[in-house]
């Protein structure tokens, strides 16, 4: 892929020939912040629809040029004449052909988090605003809420930003500035960085993902790694090789330190009888906070809380922060959550659980499930079989769904043939409550139906979110219909 052009850090904006790639919800923020500051603002984008023109009137009458349709952003085209830089909404692959022909022409391109981390403020005290960092494939929403969350409880003022929550931009100009972000990065808006060097940063773990972005797995790696930089404290995951390895590559950050779902060695946070434990951050063994304050309760869960955890002693804050921090945590929805009981089995909608990775460590949350999987899977055939295999002491059954169901279904074939397997027809949202009627029937009292699909929900639902609140309702549904039937007793949650 072509590489981002290092620039040095922006002196001011007004007057400055920026072209803005992308007309979403990032490129919309960012116009608004540099048109703000005076700079002279070209926006391209390669939708010409109603919701793009309405946007496009907007800009324009405030001054802004735009440029709608495909012919601005293929093979015809052009950098607008005079653009110093460019800053690229981060779904744009590198070799889109404007990008491309700014980074050929040796004009910068860079992200909206890169933009913002040099307008970061000066605060009061005369430093610059503190950024606590997060990526890997899974779990970077929970971790960055954990953290802010603890920051929260040292007194701090922070806030969650990034890829989740407020916008970079907002964060970092806010009137009131914040003292330090706890920031969510994807592997689109480390590709586009080139100075981006926080104070301390994790890789929480790293699995096949975007691969339809990314030319490989090694690619998705290299920008993944940009996140260990120079001077920074470089924490890895000690139960993922690669997250080992990719720090261990990174040779100028300022020190090095791991988490572990076990016993923490030497410069390691880990659990020790029942405890999150510091051995990294503090003389000797500091107990932070019980487990059981993890929610939910799954050892992935517990991975980010150690994550978190990590990066709130690495900012200096004491262990009643952390246990403030989980205390005080509201995890996100469709994550591990559970959304009714039904004659003894429970139902838990892992919605968010959309590539194999993710599926795995939910899987291994419980003991004996039907597992609901299938919808628009990106993963290999191999990453498929690895989870199936690892999956199959656990798996009571089987309901599959969504356009590449036949995949899920040739895998348990492979590595499961004695589970029984039921595959939902039709692609409407609708089907739903076949899925949750079907895994009732295969499941017997102690079970866990439990949707943890595996695949990404374009194919039938909006988002995740919509899938999983598909699952909630035909969930409730089957509770009500059953509550009038004799020899039943449901009592979905609220």
């Amino acid at each position: 892929m072509t590489g981002a052009v290092a620039g040095t850090r922006l002196a001011g904006l007004a007057g400055r020939r920026i072209c803005v790639a992308g007309l979403g919800i990032t490129g919309q923020s960012v116009i608004e912040h540099l048109s703000g500051q005076g700079a002279v603002v070209a926006a391209v984008d390669s939708r010409d629809d109603a919701e793009r023109r309405q946007v496009a009137a907007g800009l324009e009458r405030d001054g802004i040029e735009v440029r709608l349709g495909p012919a601005h952003m293929g093979p015809e085209a052009v950098v607008p004449p005079g653009t110093e830089l460019v800053i690229t909404s981060p779904g744009l692959r590198p070799d889109t052909p404007l990008l491309a022909r700014a980074v050929a022409a040796g004009v910068e391109v860079i992200g909206d988090v890169e933009l913002a981390w040099r307008l970061r403020p000066v605060l009061p005290d005369g430093t610059r605003q503190q950024w606590l960092a997060i990526t890997g494939t899974n779990g970077k929403t929970t971790t960055v809420r954990m953290l802010a969350a603890m920051l929260g409880a040292a007194g701090h003022r922070a806030i969650a930003a990034g890829n989740v929550g407020t916008p970079i931009l907002d964060a970092v100009t806010d009137p009131q500035p914040y003292s330090v972000v706890a920031v969510e990065l994807s592997s689109f808006q480390l590709y586009w960085s080139s100075t981006i060097a926080p104070l301390a940063v994790v890789v929480l773990n790293i699995a096949a993902h975007h691969l339809d972005w990314h030319d490989d797995l090694e690619s998705y790696v290299a920008a993944k790694s940009k996140i260990y930089a120079p001077g920074t404290i470089a924490i890895c995951n000690a139960d993922d090789p690669r997250t080992v390895a990719m720090a261990a590559a990174a040779g100028s950050v300022g020190r090095r330190v791991a988490f572990r779902l076990g016993p923490p060695g030497a410069n390691e946070l880990g659990v020790r009888d029942g405890w999150l434990t510091d051995r990294a951050f503090a003389v000797g063994a500091v107990a932070l906070a019980p487990v059981s304050a993890v929610r939910p309760p799954a050892p992935h869960n517990v991975a980010d809380a150690l994550a978190a955890a990590a990066l709130a002693r690495a900012y200096g804050d004491a262990p009643e922060a952390v246990s403030g921090g989980l205390a005080a945590f509201q995890p996100e929805p469709h994550r591990i959550a559970d959304v009714g009981t039904i004659g003894g089995v429970a139902y838990v909608d892992d919605s968010k659980a959309s590539n194999p990775a993710a599926a795995a460590a939910s899987i291994a949350a419980f003991g004996s499930i039907v597992w609901i999987a299938g919808g628009l899977c990106r993963a290999t055939d191999a990453d498929l079989d690895e989870l199936v295999a690892a999956a199959r002491p656990r798996l009571r059954g089987a309901v599959l769904l969504g356009a590449d169901r036949a995949r899920f279904a040739r895998a348990l074939a492979r590595h499961a043939p004695d589970v029984q397997v039921f595959e939902v027809l039709g692609t409407d949202t609708g089907v739903m409550d076949l899925v949750v009627a079907q895994a009732a029937r295969m499941a017997q009292p102690g079970d866990t139906v439990l949707l943890a699909p595996a695949a990404q929900s374009f194919d039938m639902f909006r988002d995740y979110p919509a899938r999983g609140e598909a699952f909630a309702a035909a969930v409730a549904r089957l509770a009500a219909s059953l509550e009038g039937s004799a020899g039943r007793s449901p009592s979905p949650n609220p």
